[in-house]
């Protein structure tokens, strides 16, 4: 079973639109939690979460922390264990990553991932700590982490039929990400009916079985209100269908945006 997969299509990172208004609340701020499920076909396979940590520091210059787990279930521990946690540190108006940490257990697969940014170099570096550091590579003004980019789009607007590019990088390389919002539509999960856009990432940049799948296509659904919350991610690759679904939620009060907040669009 390809669980892996399942990992990487929830993870997936979609392109910042345009900022919306600053005067509007933001629709994320620290104790946000988002809990999903995680199926293959129609075999629950294990939870995610998405969080909203409280504030941090990296390299004494203020960031706002986001983190993603997730993690199989006893089930699918048998066959294949995932035990996964993925750090992203950004700038508190989400206009560049500052760092991003990726701790994998998969299978016998361990991995504890770090890119460091060099702004004044416009440089990203990756290491682990079975190989060490890569050369460091160039980054766009304005790049984000492949989780951060996702919070960066919850600053935006939206609309119908819209498509929009952003820098992304891995510390691998750096890409222009884009993202088509295809649609918009009512969506039923466990946490509850959601009017939502549905919004399409471009996977040419992503390879395994997205890059062997003629027709692989993930679909993220996300609130249309001023939340901005994902409420359910569909792949479709060649060994099958994945989903994410929200099964719960936890949300504070959020104030404003923060003043030259979110990513600036095309």
């Amino acid at each position: 079973m390809r669980i892996r997969i399942l990992i990487l299509m929830f993870a997936m990172s979609l392109a910042p639109l345009p900022a919306r208004g600053r005067e509007a609340a933001a629709p994320f701020c620290p104790g946000e939690r988002l809990e999903f499920s995680l199926r293959w076909q129609n075999i629950p396979a294990g939870r995610a979460s998405l969080e909203v940590m409280p504030p941090a520091l990296v390299e004494d210059e203020p960031a706002l922390h986001l983190r993603m787990t997730a993690q199989t279930n006893s089930f699918v521990d048998v066959f294949y264990t995932v035990r996964d946690q993925v750090d992203a540190y950004v700038a508190p108006d989400l206009s560049r990553a500052l760092r991003y940490e990726k701790r994998q257990r998969e299978g016998s697969y361990k991995r504890d991932i770090t890119v460091r940014f060099f702004w004044d170099r416009s440089r990203a570096q990756y290491s682990n700590q079975v190989n060490g550091p890569k050369d460091p590579i160039i980054i766009l003004p304005g790049t984000l982490d492949p989780l951060s980019v996702f919070f960066g789009f919850r600053l935006a607007d939206i609309k119908e039929g819209a498509a929009y590019t952003a820098p992304v990088t891995d510390g691998v390389k750096c890409v222009i990400g884009s993202a088509t919002v295809v649609g918009r539509e009512t969506v039923s999960v466990p946490a509850g009916d959601f009017d939502a856009y549905v919004v399409e990432p471009e996977l040419r940049h992503i390879g395994g079985v997205f890059r062997k799948s003629r027709d692989a296509r993930i679909r993220v659904w996300v609130t249309a209100d001023d939340r901005r919350m994902p409420v359910m991610v569909s792949s479709k690759v060649a060994v099958g269908r994945f989903y994410a679904v929200l099964t719960g939620f936890e949300r504070p009060q959020c104030g404003p945006v923060a003043a030259g907040g979110g990513p600036d669009g095309p």
